[in-house]
């Protein structure tokens, strides 16, 4: 079960990896990308087919990572999800973030496996500050519910 310390782990160095990091500004991938950069956060941008997004140097594989790198977050399409998370585990990144429909009924098991703390299930919209619009009122309402990670 996903806490609100994972949660708070995960987002507090604000500097972390994504892997399936669009170049189509229309694409849920570029959106995170963008959104998180405006945010603040340091983002290591991961396309193999791309070696810029938005000024940014973009790696082609989780393991062409700097080294300092120790959070991915996983937008890729679920065909794509459990190789990223085995690469990571290879590389020794031990706190992975796997954007809500992006997991695979393995994810969980793979991590589990290899004492990942994993966050799967949750849109990071919905937790990386500041939230607006959308997603705030999606995390007021879940909240209101008692569905909120304690």
């Amino acid at each position: 079960m996903v806490t609100k310390k994972n949660i708070e782990d995960f987002l507090g160095p604000k500097k972390l990896a994504i892997a399936g990091v669009s170049r189509n500004p229309k694409k849920f991938g570029h959106a995170v990308f963008y959104g998180l950069k405006k945010s603040g956060y340091t983002v290591f941008p991961i396309n193999p087919k791309s070696g810029e997004i938005d000024g940014e140097k973009c790696y082609a594989s989780v393991a062409d990572l700097p080294e300092d790198v120790m959070h991915l977050l996983i937008v890729t399409p679920k065909k794509d999800t459990d190789a990223v998370l085995r690469d990571a585990i290879k590389k020794g990144i031990r706190r992975v973030w796997v954007q809500q429909m992006s997991e695979t009924t393995e994810t969980e098991h793979i991590a589990a496996e290899y004492n990942v703390e994993l966050i799967s299930k949750k849109c990071i919209f919905m937790f990386a500050d500041p939230v607006t619009g959308m997603h705030k009122f999606h995390r007021n309402i879940v909240g209101f519910f008692g569905r909120l990670p304690k």
